[in-house]
């Protein structure tokens, strides 16, 4: 099993890099990302964001979800990518993006508790299935500290913290080593 841009759902991810967290790194584009919601609402963005992607006014469903895709799209690589900011162009791209993403967060993931993922990690252990995590240390989308934790219950896991690079599996340095982890995996064989 090859991992990358672990991401668990958990309150502290979704307060991190939707509320209050990545906005001290990216003051410029979280400007942006702000914009659409009156200041009123802004003590819960992911509620405010779902109620307007979900709502009938058609202007105000694409102008939001082009600003939320837009923020992750600025966020999603050690260095912006403008290619990828031109996503969020895209009305239809940006909305199903969009959409998704905040309705899972909104509906936690649809665990049934917050920490579930990382609690039956011990399932995959026992199993004996081979892990690798392949994690940028300036993932700024899905922190460290998610995939760290996870290691934690993944004893026999290969742990990649990767020094250049944040969250896309674009970046060269995790697009290289999950190269090399899935070829490392190709010829597994159940016996």
């Amino acid at each position: 099993m090859v991992l990358r841009g672990i991401f668990t759902l958990r309150d502290e991810e979704i307060r991190w890099f939707y509320q209050e967290g990545a906005s001290f790194l990216y003051p410029d584009m979280w400007d942006d990302y702000l914009k659409p919601i009156p200041e009123e609402e802004r003590d819960d963005l992911v509620k405010a964001y779902h109620k307007r992607l979900t709502g009938d006014n058609e202007e105000e469903r694409i102008a939001c979800a082009r600003s939320w895709s837009k923020w992750e799209m600025a966020t999603s690589q050690l260095f912006v990518n403008q290619e990828n900011l031109r996503k969020a162009n895209d009305d239809a791209w940006s909305l199903a993006f969009a959409r998704i993403e905040c309705h899972y967060f909104t509906n936690k993931g649809f665990f049934t508790s917050p920490s579930q993922l990382i609690d039956n990690a011990k399932i995959i252990h026992k199993s004996g299935i081979p892990v690798t995590i392949v994690q940028g240390r300036y993932d700024v989308v899905c922190p460290a500290k998610t995939a760290w934790e996870l290691y934690k219950q993944l004893p026999n896991a290969e742990f990649h913290l990767l020094e250049d690079c944040g969250h896309s599996a674009r970046e060269i340095s995790i697009t290289e080593k999950l190269v090399q982890a899935c070829d490392k995996y190709k010829n597994i064989v159940e016996k």
